[in-house]
């Protein structure tokens, strides 16, 4: 029986390697192997990568393990929040020469074309099944206003559950980390605004398992909390979800 360690959390628990169950679909396959090998090996980690986030659901044998790990607490003030607190919109924070909106486009999109002399990094066209209503869309850099990058956990919402102490550059990690973002529609995203999921869920029901999920693995990397209303949506989407 080997133990999983963090500096922030302390001992979680152990992690029975025999028999896990895969509580979350869509893993990386090309290198789950070593995802758990430096899982298991690993005594102290600082901030966790996304794949291991990941990998700690399956761990788990179920999301809701994680979402226990969660602090419970009311929702702070709105107090001093702006967008600028966050940085710049759409940085280049891994510094590949592409800002992140692009670099997400790049990630969800198919059938991409890109601006010339931009080392195909600036997205042009392309279509995409969004997760939010299940339906094919596509997207025209002239039009770009109707396809938004949407924070799953949205920034507001982070805000008022615990980023505000997080120090600058952690936040600016929040607003431009893959895990946190997702192409989709303008109705959507203005319809969900800076709600949390016990105020809105996906109107594609089948993607809900993999939106609560990801809204529990981004306020664990980041130390977030929950209210005690958005615990139980969570909750009870989780009870629907598959557990294999």
């Amino acid at each position: 029986m080997k133990k999983f360690y963090t500096k922030r959390n302390g001992l979680l628990g152990a992690l029975v390697i025999a028999g896990l169950t895969i509580a979350i679909t869509n893993l990386p396959e090309d290198n789950t192997s070593e995802i758990k090998d430096a899982l298991i090996q690993k005594e102290q980690i600082n901030t966790p990568t996304n794949e291991e986030i990941m990998e700690l659901n399956s761990y788990y044998k179920s999301t809701a393990t994680i979402l226990k790990q969660l602090s419970i607490k009311g929702r702070a003030s709105k107090t001093g929040y702006t967008r600028a607190e966050f940085g710049q919109r759409w940085a280049d924070v891994d510094h590949n020469g592409c800002d992140t909106r692009n670099d997400i486009l790049q990630r969800d999109l198919k059938n991409i074309t890109y601006k010339t002399q931009t080392q195909n990094c600036v997205v042009l066209s392309g279509t995409f099944t969004d997760p939010y209503n299940g339906k094919i869309q596509t997207f025209n850099r002239q039009n770009a206003q109707n396809t938004p990058i949407d924070h799953v956990v949205a920034l507001s919402d982070a805000w008022q559950k615990g980023a505000q102490q997080l120090p600058f550059s952690e936040r600016e990690k929040l607003a431009n980390d893959p895990l946190n973002l997702v192409v989709t529609n303008q109705k959507d995203n203005s319809q969900k605004g800076d709600s949390d999921a016990a105020s809105w869920l996906p109107p594609n029901k089948k993607y809900r398992c993999k939106y609560v999920a990801t809204q529990i693995a981004v306020k664990y990397k980041y130390g977030l909390w929950v209210t005690p209303a958005e615990y139980d949506a969570l909750q009870r989407v989780l009870k629907t979800c598959p557990k294999n």
